[in-house]
């Protein structure tokens, strides 16, 4: 069955809608965001999960953290990997946010425009497009679409992504085509699929319930 790029994401949304719900939107600090976000670069999130809880459990909030020194922050979040480069990371991005905010804060994004917000977050060391969008999606609902692994493969198969795309170029596209509302559910289904059946390695496409709208599968079938 042919199926047009609009009918296409329109079907895939409504497909994990039904397998895995609609997720739910809970508060959580823009700060922790961020924070949690750099600690996850080149690491499993096992790992980023452990570290973000021991710098919270070592320090009673970001000011603390601020007044700490490099070498001790760096041993409180070594189980994450490169240890000295994401304290010195850390500690930068909070002076700055302090600076512009006068409090370690990132509530006055909420009262920017989605490109202008990017943009600052973008301005910060060690914050990429994936970064920026996690904290823009989940701490304050703009509607952007973090690709991670899990994203990257889901929709490269899908067909909704050129398999030549770039990370860039795939966030830019996702951006233009999810329909509005849709982003966090979206975004979240994709990769509770990814890890549950469309894997790097052997993923299971029988059975799958997106193989209706996939290009992987169907070429799979072709060779078949």
């Amino acid at each position: 069955m042919a199926v047009d790029g609009a009918s296409r994401i329109i079907r895939s949304i409504e497909i994990l809608e039904r397998v895995y719900g609609v997720p739910e939107r809970r508060s959580i600090d823009p700060v922790d965001l961020l924070i949690s976000t750099i600690l996850s670069q080149n690491t499993t999130d096992k790992n980023s999960h452990k570290a973000f809880a021991a710098l919270k459990r070592r320090y009673p909030d970001y000011e603390a953290l601020l007044l700490a020194p490099i070498d001790e922050i760096s041993g409180c979040i070594r189980v994450g990997g490169l240890a000295e480069i994401k304290a010195e990371r850390i500690k930068e991005v909070l002076k700055r946010i302090k600076g512009r905010a006068r409090a370690v804060t990132l509530n006055f994004l909420g009262d920017l425009g989605l490109e202008e917000a990017r943009e600052y977050l973008l301005s910060l060391p060690g914050v990429g497009p994936k970064t920026a969008s996690v904290v823009l999606l989940f701490g304050f609902g703009f509607e952007t679409m973090p690709v991670d692994t899990h994203v990257n493969r889901v929709t490269r198969r899908l067909g909704l992504v050129p398999a030549s795309a770039s990370i860039a170029e795939a966030q830019r596209i996702l951006e233009e085509i999810t329909p509005p509302g849709k982003y966090f559910s979206f975004h979240l289904n994709l990769i509770r699929h990814g890890r549950r059946r469309c894997r790097a390695k052997s993923p299971l496409c029988d059975g799958c319930e997106l193989a209706e709208v996939c290009d992987y599968v169907m070429s799979c079938r072709v060779l078949k």
